[in-house]
């Protein structure tokens, strides 16, 4: 019985570790004026849910119910992935269709009062974390271990493909920086085959001059 208790104590150790790594809440004080956002990278085909609920934190907040915010969601290539204005919270959902950094930007409307403190409380939830164990429990018929291990073999495959996709993005990078570096050469050989030319051609002149003028 203590080996069996054991054995899930690592199993939803594993599990808490994997997915506080996938799982992002957050607190965002709003200012007065302009926007505060949040970013994350995120790969092609990845699940992501988010609630976001708005929390008055001023002193007086209870004279000001009708405070409300905000908020709008891009893809990395602009495209409006949510956008909604004067609500208190709310939610969105999509499936990634583009590799890059997704923002969600969030800002008072006008109808807040100046110096009324205002945050925004985010859960912002990726790829496994997203995911309804509870639905897929129930549609599988799983429990216990089995479910545990279930949600761990996800986990996995969700990291596996996050790893390929980091070493995609590094190899990418590597390519930039070796292409940069490359042109960066070419550009100092240039620069100083100009300044020897340059050289060149001053003494050139000057040695002409003072020929003309009988100089030397």
């Amino acid at each position: 019985m203590a080996a069996r208790w054991s054995y899930r104590a690592i199993i939803a150790l594993t599990w808490w570790c994997i997915t506080t790594t996938i799982t992002q809440a957050i607190w965002l004080d709003l200012p007065d004026s302009g926007t505060k956002c949040v970013s994350e990278d995120i790969h092609n085909n990845v699940v992501v849910l988010a609630d976001y609920a708005l929390i008055n934190n001023g002193e007086d907040s209870h004279l000001h119910p009708s405070a409300t915010i905000s908020v709008k969601v891009t893809s990395p290539y602009g495209n409006n992935l949510h956008h909604k204005e004067n609500v208190t919270h709310g939610q969105f959902a999509f499936t990634t269709t583009e590799s890059g950094n997704y923002l969600a930007c969030f800002w008072a409307d006008g109808n807040n009062r100046a110096g009324n403190r205002l945050s925004v409380s985010l859960d912002w939830r990726v790829g496994i974390a997203a995911k309804d164990w509870d639905a897929v429990a129930k549609k599988e018929k799983i429990e216990g271990v089995e479910f545990e291990l279930t949600k761990l073999e996800g986990a996995v495959e969700a990291i596996h493909e996050n790893l390929i996709y980091l070493k995609n993005r590094e190899a990418e990078m590597r390519q930039v920086s070796e292409k940069t570096n490359a042109r960066v050469a070419w550009f100092s050989i240039m620069s100083l085959g100009v300044c020897i030319g340059a050289s060149v051609l001053q003494v050139w002149y000057l040695k002409r001059f003072f020929h003309k003028k009988k100089l030397i």
